[in-house]
């Protein structure tokens, strides 16, 4: 088992953080933790999962929630470098296609700088 590593940098707009190691019912709680504390009204979080190595229901959980709390205070979050694992059960779950998704960090950082990915994602 891969412990959990997170680390957190400010960028214009939002916030990067980066998950490496496994996210499962025993981890997941310390990513929500973490992701609240670094969360900031209005600006987006880009979450770079090119490390994380597996993802079980919690993890997915969390995602969800995350997302939903991000969005809620007029953010985006957008996830990164998705690994094969962790994709599987973002696709399996239906899950990849009500999510921001992007190939690498690169181009989800440059991508919050521009508002919501689509009329969809809008709180009502």
């Amino acid at each position: 088992m891969t412990p959990l590593t997170l680390t957190c940098r400010d960028l214009p707009g939002g916030v990067l953080v980066t998950v490496t190691g496994e996210l499962d019912s025993s981890s997941s709680p310390r990513l929500e933790s973490f992701t609240d504390r670094h969360r900031r009204p209005g600006e987006g979080m880009v979450l770079d999962l090119g490390g994380l190595t597996f993802m079980d229901s919690r993890g997915l959980h969390v995602l969800l929630r995350l997302d939903a709390a991000v969005l809620e205070q007029g953010g985006v979050l957008r996830l990164a470098a998705v690994q094969e694992l962790p994709a599987r059960v973002l696709q399996v779950t239906g899950v990849w296609s009500s999510l921001t998704v992007h190939e690498d960090v690169g181009d989800a950082v440059a991508a919050m700088g521009t508002q919501r990915p689509d009329s969809l994602r809008e709180s009502s």
